[in-house]
């Protein structure tokens, strides 16, 4: 299980940084920050994660607790968010050391 959450975090690790290289070169290009939001970031995989992303930024009536989490979320950068993402994925798989140190049985 801990090998799976690291693997997933440093996928996460790769995209987050792949995400931040893409806006630092137009960044460069247009001579101001440019920060791509999530949303447009999962909306460039293909049709299948645009319209998940058309159906997170539609209102529901059953997860209205949720809807201004996931819409704010949306508008975030992606570089951050998969940042946060290999972050917490990171920290959940993380093995502690042994508290008797290296040499105990």
């Amino acid at each position: 299980m801990r090998f799976l959450l690291r693997f997933a975090s440093f996928l996460a690790l790769v995209v987050g940084v792949l995400v931040a290289s893409v806006d630092a070169i137009q960044s460069v290009s247009a001579s101001q920050p440019v920060l791509t939001p999530l949303a447009t970031a999962l909306a460039a995989g293909g049709s299948s994660t645009q319209s998940l992303v058309e159906a997170l930024e539609r209102p529901h009536a059953n997860g209205a607790f949720l809807d201004p989490l996931i819409r704010w979320s949306l508008q975030q950068p992606a570089f951050a968010f998969f940042l946060l993402v290999a972050l917490l994925l990171w920290m959940i798989g993380y093995k502690r050391p042994p508290v008797a140190g290296r040499f105990s049985a």
